[in-house]
């Protein structure tokens, strides 16, 4: 396999634990966050979004928020992030 393959994207979703959630308001509609959309980029450096359901129910816009400074969020994304790394060094091939 050729080393100048070009890889665009690997990204992850990781569910937030029930105690990690938090919430926020975007467009006057309050959300729980409940997942991460953990990204690698280019630079092995990794991004990281946050995403959930209205507070109120029912469906709502997929609407991306910021991740929280928290040690406890950072360690879940890094813990996340070798997990999944592993999990793709680990992979099968197509099923």
């Amino acid at each position: 396999m050729s080393s100048d393959l070009e890889v665009s994207a690997l990204a992850i979703n990781v569910t937030i634990p029930e105690a990690l959630r938090w919430t926020d308001t975007r467009r006057e509609e309050t959300f729980t966050l409940t997942t991460l959309n953990v990204r690698l980029l280019p630079d092995g450096r990794l991004a990281v979004k946050a995403y959930g359901r209205p507070v109120a129910g029912g469906r709502g816009a997929y609407v991306s928020f910021p991740v929280p400074d928290k040690p406890e969020l950072a360690a879940l994304v890094s813990e996340a992030a070798d997990r999944a790394g592993t999990l793709w060094a680990g992979h099968q091939g197509l099923g």
